[in-house]
């Protein structure tokens, strides 16, 4: 029996937001003190450090479960199934539907229960709930569903990361910068033959690394409104991850047959270019070897970093050829990874 995934899909909000939508933001410090640098020279620092140029950010009148609701449908179409024979959806996010003129979570009923009723799927035996894990939700979601299908619990999990961070975000905070919304959903079926995933391994980091990234009040000392933004430790989180993923990776990797020279991806959560280049390079000397060329599809550039979605849009755009220079094909081996809140960590080795 193999567990193979069988289709994917994605939704790339249409609202792009250039770098340039920040030039009169007034950025400040945690402090609350007005950040002396410019706006021009701020923006020019964070585009060599992320590679972010451009985000995209949801239509006012959709929510993260419209999102995933428009991932899962053309998820479910490559697949080519009935929706009515899927037994589990799974929605990794972290902040449930949020308006767009407010901020405040709503999870009641959870947004794999909103995207069951979205899909008009009738089987009360389709069971529908979310996944908090941070960033690496999706992963983390993919690997309960191959555990479900490998104990024979289910035979068709639909699996779907979306996020409307840009709703949850500091205007005055320049990590705003970094994030993005979008969706992507991926169907996992048991097969004959076909893909097939060899290993998985994940981690939470607990002690020190707990608040790495938390929820607190904005930057602008004038504000006195109870909201609260996503907030992060930008130093830390970037050490953690360069010290820690590339480790997750190699025990990963090392459950399986395989040499890491077979590897011919890597779809690594889109978190920030450099650090995403430093964990890929440490995880290759950990072998002892160079990276090689052509390994790691990115798109944050345009996309910025929509948190559970990145790799799943990722995913779904270089299998439908979508990325200039990036493909897969049958007998591939591929590797995820992905890091984030917890701090959570967690990587996967798949075979196409």
């Amino acid at each position: 029996m193999n567990i193979t995934i069988t289709g994917t899909g994605s939704y790339i909000p249409e609202v792009i937001v250039p770098n340039s939508h920040f030039l009169t933001a007034k950025f400040k410090t945690a402090d609350g003190l007005a950040i002396t640098n410019t706006n021009e020279e701020i923006i020019q620092k964070f585009e060599a450090i992320t590679g972010i140029s451009e985000r995209r950010y949801a239509l006012a009148d959709h929510k993260a479960s419209d999102l995933g609701f428009f991932a899962a449908e053309k998820a479910i179409d490559d697949a080519q199934i009935d929706k009515e024979t899927i037994d589990y959806i799974i929605y990794a996010h972290n902040f449930g539907d949020l308006s767009a003129d407010k901020n405040q979570g709503d999870t009641l009923p959870s947004l794999a229960t909103r995207v069951k009723n979205l899909l008009g799927i009738k089987n009360p035996k389709c069971v529908a709930y979310d996944m908090i894990f941070g960033c690496p939700g999706w992963v983390e979601a993919l690997i309960q569903a191959k555990a479900f299908i490998q104990s024979g619990m289910a035979k068709t999990c639909l699996v779907i990361g979306g996020e409307t961070l840009s709703r949850i975000t500091d205007e005055h905070d320049r990590d705003s910068m970094i994030f993005a919304d979008g969706a992507g959903a991926t169907i996992l079926q048991q097969t004959e033959k076909g893909g097939n995933i060899l290993a998985h391994a994940s981690e939470t980091h607990a002690l020190d690394e707990a608040y790495y990234l938390y929820f607190d009040r904005s930057y602008e000392s004038n504000k006195t409104e109870k909201q609260r933004y996503i907030k992060m430790l930008g130093r830390k989180v970037y050490e953690f991850a360069c010290i820690h993923v590339p480790k997750a990776m190699k025990s990963c990797l090392d459950q399986t047959n395989v040499q890491i020279e077979e590897v011919q991806k890597i779809f690594i959560h889109q978190a920030n270019e450099k650090m995403d280049e430093a964990i890929v390079k440490r995880f290759y000397k950990l072998y002892g070897k160079s990276v090689p060329e052509n390994i790691m599809p990115m798109n944050i550039n345009f996309h910025g970093n929509s948190s559970v979605a990145t790799i799943p849009t990722l995913l779904d755009m270089v299998r439908k050829y979508n990325l200039k220079n990036h493909y897969v094909k049958e007998g591939d081996l591929v590797l995820f990874a992905s890091v984030g809140a917890g701090m959570n960590i967690n990587a996967m080795v798949y075979r196409f």
